[in-house]
């Protein structure tokens, strides 16, 4: 089950595409878009990384950091983000503890398939650790924009 608004983030510690530890504590203080997607280099994935990408500095004018995660390892990560040229951090969660920590890895169905993925969620974490919103519908074309006008910014 998606956490939802109101509860305190799962705390977590992993690395990014450059190996780099990093902890959700590390941001406390500010404004994170923690955003979950399925798989690096798939086309909805690149669209809603790129739209972030296009949009970053509208996001930090907000105050805002954008953090991604997905079951993806630090190589695929750096590949995604230098072909991409993606300027924020991607998490590492090969061991998916920190997905379904958030109740995002669930059964998913495409042509009739059943299988087990993550959804597609963005959790938007205040200055304090709360989650003040969770988007469960993410319109990769305009994400962005989503995360300014869902927190009200």
């Amino acid at each position: 089950m998606v956490l939802q608004a109101g509860v305190t983030a799962p705390a977590f510690t992993t690395t990014d595409q450059n190996g780099n530890k990093v902890s959700l504590k590390d941001y406390k203080g500010q404004k994170v878009a923690l955003y979950f997607y399925p798989q690096d280099s798939t086309p909805t994935c690149t669209v809603e990384a790129c739209n972030l990408r296009d949009n970053f500095a509208a996001l930090q004018e907000k105050g805002v950091i954008v953090l991604g995660i997905s079951p993806d390892d630090a190589k695929s990560h750096k590949k995604f983000e230098l072909k991409h040229t993606l300027q924020f951090p991607l998490l590492v969660d090969t061991d998916k503890k920190i997905i379904e920590s958030y109740g995002v890895w669930a059964e998913k169905s495409m042509y009739g398939r059943k299988y087990m993925g993550v959804l597609r969620t963005t959790f938007l974490i205040n200055e304090k650790g709360k989650i003040v919103h969770v988007i469960e519908k993410v319109k990769s074309k305009e994400h962005a924009q989503q995360i300014i006008e869902v927190w009200g910014l």
